[in-house]
């Protein structure tokens, strides 16, 4: 018989929850504030008075086997169930008696006691400590062990319907899983040896770095192992994490690969919440969102129908089912994922200590496996999680529109912008900067005192301009406090006082946090096409010095690519200038000795708009695009499209932008890059931090994990849109004399040994024009044209 442990919290709350969404009364911190509330009021209830009571009941309903577990609030005396809530709400919202959810908690802990205690009736109290002020309401019901077993029947009965739902499917999904193959004739190579070793990290519970070459297939190589440990009980649960949208994609696309073998998985893709609003303009709440009004009266029907009848929801599929029953579709997808075997999301969605997925990761660590790809993302992403500024000018705008009658937040926004003006005196004259290890301690207390009272305020107040604005401020806040509670000697303070004065807590190494992250599941498996070296990747994403490590080269011939590295042109910030002309003229060389599609990357607009007319310019036949700044989706879909096989396209884009990572141009729609620059970042003083705690922890080491590291991944992702396939052939000119310095040669991937330096226009000309004559002898047909290099 199948069995279903859930507590008694999410048991009520998918049967019992009602009414509508709305953002404006959102209290995320509820957990942690309840949690002290809690225990003050157990603490001052007195003797008698049993806090933390654990508590379960088994029964059986349609074929299945339940226990409901929890713990009670407190019981007193023996004859007294007490369940504390605290609230922002007036209890009047209540209608005088309290939630019906509640009042479906406290009943379920009363029945669970009366039956282990033998008792025929008891009495049940619902508390309220009311945050705003201070106060407590009490309400109180005695209930038969009848009425209670019968209000029990009809939640377990109504949970069962999905229960049972949700156990044939996984009978069905265990079987087709048995019988599901590699969905490919065979291996590619390093492929075998990779899908091995995940399924040994995931029934080990142990972590994987592994740096897997563009066409090993890294997606199906890990997803299908994963899915084979769902099917034998390894794991519960897979996060495939991503961090663009092109790879959530390919990894849709997988599972639908192995769905023609008829296999049976729930698979849900999350989108961001701004991507999927049906809204013109974002809002959530029951009065200007008919998706949001009325939410929870109509999910469960909703949810029903849709796992009932789809396996694979994409976001079109979430869509139309959220038209279907007029509800939130970003919502539906969070309830959806409580369903499913594979969640496909955003890496903030498990690492981000403000939007993480907590009805998944609050409560407990779960038998969850972690697929992480483009790793190498991650790094750069954290610091941004975990890393938190405010900002003087927000504070004191948002002073200025809040009325001296609102007492209480008025002098909160006052206190904090005079400590931001006291800390602002404190900076260096010189530099307009303060830097210090400590946190500003007295400055968090007036962030908190205000994150309290602006969540007070909120929540009493209707919406305004005001009111919107102390919203984003205390959005601001809590996100500033919250990352106060992760401060260590990971991080640093920077005090940036120019046109505004901006308090900043740095995170410099997120190694620690990310490594508690991945702790709330049981598996992690990071790869990426460019992780290396990895034993840095290793040490800033959480491993270990034990941590297994894999490394394969790349399953195409080496020399299906060439890479020059072109030593005469000089493309430091100094000798820009003078470089111009000599750039546009290289790249037509690349162009002339072959036509077809090209992409040039460039560490800046500014470089690439004064080569780009100048090339386009001088040859106003090519067909060229240009990658604009904060470019529309739409646009984005269009200027890649353009790229296909037969055309003549020029594109011109950024170092590190959309264009030069997720973007898979096979065959001859993408014969060559050309990347400008090392991609190193413009220094600023945040980077300059990272770089010295470095230096201090490892001699020497401080501006290659600042800066030259995450600089060549760039530009090997940027490279790496060139050889996409067996068959592809192509060019990779790497344009700056640093790229023959001994320092960055040693980044280069082992599928790069035949590099060359070139040392003049002549010599480009030349090993251009020797490699693709040396490609057309490998394989004439693979163009479609004759030999002789141009059309």
């Amino acid at each position: 018989m199948a069995e279903v442990r859930i507590s008694v919290r999410h048991l009520v709350e998918f049967v019992k929850k009602s009414g509508s969404i709305d953002s404006r009364m959102s209290e995320p911190d509820r957990a942690v504030l309840g949690t002290k509330i809690h225990k003050k009021l157990q603490k001052e209830a007195g003797e008698g008075y049993e806090s933390e009571v654990p508590l379960a009941f088994e029964c059986e309903e349609k074929g299945i086997q339940f226990c409901i577990h929890g713990r009670a609030d407190g019981i007193v005396d023996g004859e007294l169930i007490d369940e504390i809530k605290t609230t922002h709400v007036a209890t009047v919202d209540f209608e005088g008696e309290g939630a019906e959810v509640h009042w479906a908690q406290a009943i379920l802990y009363g029945y669970f006691y009366a039956v282990q205690e033998g008792k025929e009736s008891i009495r049940i109290q619902l508390t309220y400590f009311h945050l705003e002020e201070e106060a407590i309401s009490r309400f109180e019901r005695t209930m038969t062990l009848a009425e209670m077993a019968q209000f029990f029947k009809e939640i377990i009965e109504e949970f069962a319907e999905f229960a049972k739902l949700m156990h044939d499917f996984r009978a069905v999904r265990k079987e087709t899983i048995q019988h599901i193959e590699f969905p490919y004739p065979a291996y590619r190579k390093g492929q075998r040896e990779l899908s091995i070793a995940v399924y040994r990290t995931i029934t080990a519970e142990e972590k994987l770095f592994c740096e897997a070459p563009t066409g090993i297939g890294k997606t199906i190589s890990t997803l299908f192992p994963a899915i084979k440990a769902i099917g034998e009980d390894k794991t519960e649960k897979i996060f495939y994490l991503t961090a663009k949208t092109a790879t959530r994609q390919v990894a849709e696309d997988a599972v639908q690969e192995l769905r023609r073998q008829k296999l049976r998985l729930k698979s849900t893709t999350i989108t961001a919440k701004d991507k999927i609003c049906f809204l013109t303009e974002r809002r959530c709440n029951p009065e200007d969102c008919e998706f949001a009004r009325g939410y929870f009266d109509r999910i469960n029907l909703a949810l029903f129908d849709l796992l009932k009848h789809e396996d694979l929801l994409s976001r079109e599929v979430i869509e139309a089912y959220a038209r279907k029953h007029t509800v939130c579709p970003f919502e539906l997808s969070l309830d959806a994922a409580l369903f499913s075997d594979l969640i496909i999301c955003d890496y903030n969605y498990v690492f981000d200590p403000t939007v993480y997925l907590r009805r998944f990761f609050a409560d407990a660590k779960g038998r969850y496996t972690f697929l992480i790809d483009e790793a190498h993302n991650l790094v750069d992403r954290a610091k941004e999680m975990y890393s938190a500024a405010l900002s003087k000018r927000q504070v004191l705008d948002v002073l200025r529109q809040v009325p001296k009658e609102d007492r209480k937040l008025h002098r909160a926004l006052d206190q904090l912008n005079k400590q931001m003006l006291q800390i602002g005196k404190e900076v260096e004259p010189e530099t307009g900067e303060l830097v210090q290890k400590e946190a500003l301690k007295t400055f968090n207390e007036k962030v908190y005192a205000f994150n309290e009272i602006a969540q007070e305020w909120l929540g009493k107040h209707t919406p305004t301009n005001t009111h919107q604005a102390v919203l984003e401020l205390f959005f601001e806040a809590r996100s500033y406090g919250k990352i106060a509670e992760f401060y260590d000697e990971h991080y640093q303070t920077l005090v940036e006082a120019k046109k505004d004065t901006q308090i900043k807590q740095l995170c410099l190494d997120p190694s620690k946090l990310l490594a508690e992250r991945m702790a709330l599941g049981t598996g992690s498996i990071l790869f990426s096409a460019t992780f290396s070296p990895l034993a840095y990747y290793t040490k800033l994403l959480g491993g270990e010095a034990d941590t297994s490590r894999l490394s394969f080269p790349s399953p195409f011939r080496m020399e299906h690519l060439q890479v020059l590295t072109l030593s005469y042109i000089d493309t430091r910030f100094k000798g820009r200038a003078s470089s111009y002309a000599s750039i546009a003229e290289a790249l037509f060389e690349m162009v002339e000795a072959k036509r077809g599609n090209y992409l040039f990357f460039f560490p800046s607009y500014a470089y690439m708009e004064e080569v780009y007319r100048r090339f386009s310019d001088a040859h106003p036949d090519l067909e060229t695009r240009i990658q604009e700044a904060n470019m529309p989706e739409e646009a984005r879909t269009e200027f890649v499209d353009a790229f296909q096989e037969g055309r003549e396209v020029v594109g011109f884009a950024i170092l590190g932008g959309v264009f030069s990572e997720g973007v898979d141009l096979k065959g001859a729609r993408l014969i060559g890059t050309a990347i400008v620059s090392v991609g190193l970042a413009q220094p600023n003083r945040a980077l300059d931090l990272v770089k010295d705690y470095f230096d201090e922890r490892e001699a020497a080491s401080g501006f290659r994990y600042a800066y030259q590291i995450p600089g060549m991944n760039k530009v090997l992702q940027a490279a790496g849109r060139v050889i996409r396939g067996e068959q592809d052939r192509g060019i990779v000119l790497l344009i700056d004399q640093r790229f023959n310095e001994p320092r960055y040669v040693s980044e280069f991937p082992r599928h790069w040994q035949n590099w060359k330096s070139v040392s003049s226009p002549k010599v480009l000309k030349q090993e251009l024009a020797r490699f693709w004559n040396f490609a057309y002898t490998l394989e004439d047909d693979f163009f479609g044209r004759g030999a002789g290099g141009k059309r």
